[in-house]
């Protein structure tokens, strides 16, 4: 009709619209993690595209569980969880994110946050898992051999966290297989006013065992370090998680608590896990 005809928007790609997820999801992290002092993160591990978990740290030990990833997530998020962590175990065993899409349609099935880690070994790797919807990224291997990476992602505006397993309180890397030959002690110092947001210590020889969390180790942690602490493995029962909720050394206590295997061989529902979580 020769009118001028004005468009009413651009057309928004999907990875935008990923990325704008990505960030209410941090501010709505930031938020939670304000009003809530001590959060459960049931797990995801994901080895060739499937849902796993290994056997303290042992690949040859993988339990295999039929269960789709995405809808484990948005179980979990039906459950009451307020964050997921999924680890990608191929990459960090050999630095490979092999499972980057299934991590992204995790990410984009859930409205809760994300943390995701194994195989960020660089400034490269972390922007993948931020561009697939990853609110938290978590650097192990790379933080024990290059503690500036995490500062450079830091400075970037991205959120991080530190993740630290241990045999005793030697930490291990490069998917537990390897021997870094330094105590979590000697490094905890250098992750201080760096802008990370919390450290995840795994006691190794407790993971998947269900016998109860190292309540030892973890107090020596929190007297050492001002970052949040979120602890991993050994988790097995209720009451287990009501212990952590509970520890607390010099007026500070955990920040949260990593459940899988008993998750997912049903022995805790995530629904009561989230319970517990709260009261403290």
């Amino acid at each position: 009709d020769g009118r001028e005809r004005i468009p009413v928007g651009d057309t928004v790609s999907p990875r935008k619209i990923r990325r704008q997820r990505s960030i209410l999801r941090r501010e709505l992290s930031s938020t939670t993690h304000r009003l809530m002092s001590f959060d459960l993160y049931p797990a995801i591990d994901i080895r060739d595209g499937q849902c796993v978990r290994l056997v303290q740290g042992d690949y040859d030990r993988e339990i295999q569980y039929q269960n789709d990833p995405v809808e484990v997530a948005r179980s979990f998020q039906a459950a009451g969880a307020r964050w997921i962590h999924v680890v990608d175990l191929d990459a960090a065993r050999s630095g490979d994110p092999k499972n980057l899409a299934t991590v992204g349609a995790i990410a984009e099935a859930v409205d809760v946050p994300v943390q995701s880690g194994g195989g960020v070994r660089s400034v490269e790797a972390a922007e993948r898992l931020y561009q697939v919807g990853v609110s938290r990224c978590v650097l192990g291997t790379a933080a024990v051999e290059n503690p500036a990476l995490v500062q450079e992602l830091t400075e970037m505006g991205h959120r991080v966290a530190v993740g630290l397993d241990v045999r005793g309180d030697r930490v291990a890397t490069r998917g537990w297989e390897t021997d870094s030959g330094q105590s979590i002690f000697d490094l905890l110092p250098s992750f201080e006013n760096g802008g990370v947001e919390a450290v995840v210590v795994t006691q190794i020889s407790r993971d998947g065992m269900g016998t109860g969390p190292d309540i030892e180790g973890l107090s020596a942690v929190l007297s050492a370090t001002s970052l949040d602490v979120i602890a991993s493995g050994g988790v097995g029962a209720l009451l287990h998680i009501r212990q952590l909720t509970k520890l607390e050394v010099a007026g500070r206590r955990l920040g949260g608590i990593i459940v899988g295997k008993a998750i997912h061989d049903g022995v805790i529902q995530v629904s009561a896990a989230v319970e517990a979580a709260a009261n403290q």
